[in-house]
């Protein structure tokens, strides 16, 4: 397990993410921006702390909006950072309340996003540390498998549990991932403790190829 999963504090605040603002909102793949650049996905079930994440690795506040009622949201929201690289909160998924039917048409459209979108350059697939792999994980980390992927999972909110029940958790998943899709980075990570934040956003530089010689046409070198 990779000890950049350490607390750090004081955080220094980074300022390519933390200038992340709204784009748009896209409830089909045909409504998304232009697939061109690069764009990092987000994906979890309802209530497993995602917008609390994007936040968090954004150091605002009020970026990604939690609904009162989970699994409201049916769009895909993109946050740009600069004019060619974005952060994508795809729809929360797997909460009760929500029809059979709904559920389903999420799917579709995230399965579809997966697979054809060209510029996705990682899948982030939030849990709860406390109720990890779901069905509708498997289901994410399934699909991302299929689309090959680059595939973090972000164990959020870790301050719950003491350090060994943690570091435990975070060592089944990694395993039960490994059989299921191959090797995947596993995270532990807090909003509120801010742990995780810059081993994440260290990972995403590399996924989002931030101040990269090699960037693809049209994507600004940062250094």
């Amino acid at each position: 397990m990779l000890e950049l999963n350490r607390v750090r504090s004081p955080l220094t605040m980074n300022p390519f993410y933390q200038r992340a603002h709204f784009l748009t909102a896209a409830a089909r793949v045909d409504q998304c921006p232009p697939d061109e650049g690069r764009e990092v996905a987000f994906a979890g079930r309802s209530n497993a702390g995602k917008s609390s994440a994007i936040n968090a690795l954004c150091h605002q506040n009020a970026l990604a909006r939690t609904s009162k009622t989970p699994g409201r949201t049916q769009q895909l929201i993109f946050f740009e950072l600069d004019e060619a690289r974005r952060l994508v909160d795809l729809p929360g998924y797997g909460y009760a309340k929500v029809p059979d039917a709904i559920k389903h048409d999420w799917q579709q459209h995230m399965a579809a996003y997966l697979e054809q979108r060209r510029s996705l350059g990682g899948l982030v697939v939030v849990m709860d540390i406390r109720h990890p792999l779901a069905e509708f994980d498997r289901q994410m980390l399934e699909w991302g498998g299929r689309a090959d992927l680059p595939m973090l999972v972000l164990l959020t909110k870790a301050d719950k549990l003491k350090t060994g029940a943690a570091r435990a958790t975070q060592h089944a998943v990694e395993q039960a991932v490994s059989a299921m899709v191959g090797k995947v980075e596993v995270m532990l990570f807090s909003a509120l403790k801010r742990q995780g934040v810059e081993s994440v956003q260290r990972l995403l530089d590399g996924w989002l190829e931030v101040g990269s010689a090699t960037s693809p046409a049209g994507l600004p070198d940062l250094d």
